[in-house]
C-alpha cells in the first residue's frame, strides 16, 4: 500500500501550518467591541425577526447556489476543467478522475480558477466604484455570484460533483466559511471537517443553518464600502472617479481572496484526506 508522497505531505502541513493560525486568531479591542455592539444591537430585536431574518438569507444564498451549478457557464466551465485535466492524464473522462492527478496539478488547476475570479472580483469591484446607483446596488449580488461559483469550481477540479444536496451543502458552508472575519473562521472550519465525516454521500445530515450574527461583519464592510464609494466618487482624477474606483475594487479582491484561501485549504484538505484513507 502506498502512503502519502512527500510533496502531498509538504502540502498536508502547509494546511495545518495555515490551520493552526487560524486557530489562534483572536479579536483585537476595536473587533470585540464591534462584535459585543453588533450582539447588542440584534438582541434587542423579536426572536422571530431575528430568525426570519437569517432564514431569508440562508435561502437567497442556497438558491443562488443551485442557479449557479445549474446554469450552462457552469457547465461549459465543468467541461473546461475536465479538458484542462486532460492535458496531464488523458483517461480522465468525469469529475470524479480528477483525483488521479497530482496535488501540484490540481493545485495549478484551481489556481488558474482562482486567478481569474479574483480579477472578475476586483473590475466588479472597480465598476461599482464609480458610485452609479444601479452599479453599487448591484455588487453584492454580483460578488456572491463570484465568490459562491469560484467555490464550486474548486470543488469540481478536486473531483466533487456540487450537483447533490450534500456537496451543494459544503460547497456553500466553504464559502460562508471564507466570507467570515478570520478570527471567526475556526468554527465552520471544524463543522467543515465533521460535514465529510457523513456516512451518506448524497443528503446532508449536518448543521443546516448558515448565517447568524457573527456573519454580519461582512454585510456591514459592504455598507462601509459602499459609505466610502459615495464619499470619494466625485473626487475626479482626469475625469475619473479612480479613488472610489480603486476602493470598491480592493474590497472585493479582498473578499474574493480570503474565499479562494479558505475554500482551497479545505479541498486540499479533503482531497488528501481521503487518499490517504484509501491506501490504507
Amino acid at each position: 500500500m502506498m502512503a502519502l508522497t512527500e510533496r502531498e505531505l509538504m502540502v498536508f502541513q502547509e494546511i495545518s501550518d495555515w490551520e493552526e493560525k487560524l486557530f489562534t486568531q483572536k479579536a483585537g479591542n476595536i473587533q470585540a467591541f464591534y462584535d459585543k455592539w453588533l450582539d447588542q444591537g440584534f438582541s434587542m430585536l423579536p426572536s422571530s425577526a431575528r430568525e426570519q431574518f437569517f432564514s431569508k438569507f440562508d435561502s437567497w444564498l442556497f438558491h443562488l447556489n443551485a442557479i449557479i451549478q445549474g446554469s450552462q457557464i457552469q457547465s461549459d466551465a465543468r467541461d473546461s476543467i475536465l479538458t484542462t485535466g486532460r492535458i496531464f492524464n488523458p483517461e480522465i473522462a468525469v469529475l470524479e478522475d480528477m483525483k488521479r492527478l497530482s496535488i501540484d496539478q490540481l493545485i495549478y488547476i484551481a489556481d488558474q480558477q482562482i486567478a481569474k475570479h479574483r480579477l472578475y472580483s476586483f473590475t466588479q469591484g472597480g465598476i461599482s466604484g464609480t458610485g452609479e446607483v444601479l452599479l453599487l446596488g448591484s455588487d453584492i449580488p454580483a460578488i456572491a455570484f463570484i465568490n459562491v461559483r469560484l467555490v464550486q469550481l474548486i470543488a469540481m477540479v478536486y473531483g466533487y460533483e456540487v450537483n447533490t444536496p450534500v456537496e451543494l451543502m459544503i460547497a456553500l458552508k466553504a464559502f460562508h466559511g471564507g466570507t467570515m472575519p478570520k478570527r471567526m473562521q475556526k468554527e465552520m472550519w471544524q463543522e467543515l471537517l465533521l460535514d465529510i465525516e457523513g456516512d451518506d454521500p448524497f443528503f446532508y445530515q449536518g448543521k443546516e443553518e448558515l448565517t447568524n450574527i457573527s456573519w454580519l461583519e461582512q454585510p456591514a464592510r459592504q455598507m462601509f464600502k459602499a459609505a466610502a464609494i459615495a464619499l470619494f466618487r466625485k473626487r475626479l482624477i482626469k475625469g475619473i472617479p479612480l479613488i472610489s474606483m480603486v476602493i470598491g475594487g480592493a474590497s472585493n479582491y479582498r473578499l474574493t481572496r480570503n474565499v479562494s484561501e479558505f475554500a482551497h485549504h479545505f479541498y486540499q484538505y479533503r482531497y488528501l484526506k481521503e487518499k490517504k484513507e484509501y491506501e490504507r
